[in-house]
């Protein structure tokens, strides 16, 4: 799994005031630029709103991208969403899979060699590492962990890694080199002046060269 697993993981951040046509349109962008994973975070916003922009955005997805929700398995169930992802401080994994059963997706977040250890013994479909390097999209940051973190989750798991925390397109080669199978971004490509234009950026740092910008095997 991890040799098809989407090497960028892009992630949307909603806001209550944000208009859900333009998060809809971003992931548009991303997805015609060839990103297949995408990640709904809406940290600030109530549920039933979550709810509605994760149909709408559900409903409008390319059927070449994957749409994850983040933290609301029960979301992801009502959405039809392609997974969830979760926290430490989320339900836990096996409680997830009990609402989003496979074929869909449950990823979780770790930030230290014990959570990856028993992340691994999970269901897990994924496991997200990080931060990697300090980052501005979380009010209370766990503090960052570096490329060694991504380095002995490769000797630990076999399970796709995805590295995530202050990660650019540019800097995306050397966690790669580290271990990781995917990037997740977030400031790099949603403040980036073309997001799409930033996305296709990404094929010419991949450790893939084969993959061409990100036409890739799909998971």
């Amino acid at each position: 799994m991890a040799q098809l697993f989407p090497p960028l993981y892009a992630i949307l951040d909603a806001t209550p005031t944000q208009p859900t046509d333009s998060l809809v349109s971003l992931a548009q962008k991303l997805a015609t630029a060839g990103v297949q994973l995408i990640q709904l975070r809406a940290k600030h916003v109530p549920a039933r709103q979550f709810q509605e922009i994760a149909t709408a955005l559900l409903a409008a997805a390319p059927k070449n991208a994957r749409i994850i929700i983040n933290d609301r398995p029960d979301i992801a169930s009502i959405a039809h969403a392609a997974g969830v992802h979760v926290g430490q401080e989320d339900l836990p994994v096996e409680a997830a899979r009990q609402i989003c059963p496979t074929p869909q997706w449950v990823g979780i977040s770790t930030h230290n060699l014990e959570q990856l250890e028993a992340a691994d013994r999970t269901s897990a479909d994924y496991i997200a590492v990080g931060p990697i390097y300090p980052t501005t999209t979380k009010l209370n940051p766990d503090p960052v962990v570096g490329l060694d973190l991504i380095r002995a989750a490769r000797r630990v798991t076999r399970k796709p890694i995805v590295a995530i925390g202050g990660i650019t397109i540019v800097s995306a080669a050397e966690v790669f080199q580290a271990g990781a199978d995917s990037v997740a971004i977030i400031s790099d490509l949603i403040n980036a002046p073309d997001p799409s234009q930033r996305a296709r950026g990404r094929g010419r740092q991949s450790r893939r060269p084969s993959a061409g910008a990100l036409r890739i095997a799909s998971a």
